[in-house]
């Protein structure tokens, strides 16, 4: 290698830079102090997901006297930590709504259904829920698959009555016929099916 070669005095080194560099990203809100603020404490009670921004030096100060209960009452703290156990919600007894009412056999049915034989979700005693099952509920009618598919076809459920399945055929004649399609007879198959479904109901008793 020659060191005298022209090549080395090309060469330029770039100066390491004893200015202060900016602190990219939040600085530390400790007054009088410049360092990137890494760290996250909370502010307080009542400003509950607040936080200041601190480097480690200062955190560290701040932590050693944060006192979250600072300025209440030996009884104002007792009481917090007795609702910090259910997560600072409501609470009513077995049985009673918010409004301090018995649910009792003014409980409204549930959408979904389970099995309580004893009546302790619905609030019965035991007289009231040995009654109930006394009484079991009216079964609803079983149709045969055809008279299910009339219904399906009309775009009604087993549910369905009289006058409602007449109202929707009279719905679906007056939609599907030619004459309300200025002539276009294109929809006379689906015509014929609801006939046909109407016909397969009558049959059944049903309208």
């Amino acid at each position: 290698m020659d060191l005298n070669s022209p090549l080395f005095d090309r060469i330029r080194i770039k100066s390491s830079g004893d200015e202060p560099q900016e602190t990219k990203g939040p600085v530390c809100e400790h007054p009088a102090c410049k360092a990137a603020g890494e760290y996250r404490a909370p502010k307080g009670r009542d400003r509950e997901g607040q936080y200041w921004r601190f480097c480690l030096q200062h955190v560290r100060e701040y932590n050693a006297s944060y006192n979250y209960f600072s300025g209440m009452s030996d009884t104002a703290v007792a009481a917090f930590q007795k609702d910090a156990i259910i997560g600072h919600r409501p609470t009513w007894a077995m049985g009673v709504n918010s409004a301090g009412e018995s649910q009792g056999a003014k409980a409204e049915p549930r959408e979904w259904e389970y099995v309580d034989p004893l009546g302790v979700l619905r609030g019965e005693d035991f007289t009231q829920s040995r009654a109930r099952r006394a009484s079991p509920e009216p079964k609803r009618p079983r149709y045969t698959g055809a008279v299910r598919r009339a219904l399906d076809i009309l775009g009604l459920d087993e549910a369905a009555d009289g006058p409602a399945i007449k109202a929707q055929y009279k719905s679906l004649v007056k939609r599907f016929h030619p004459d309300a399609n200025g002539g276009d007879r294109s929809f006379e198959e689906r015509l014929r099916d609801i006939i046909k479904a109407h016909d397969t109901l009558k049959s059944a008793g049903l309208c």
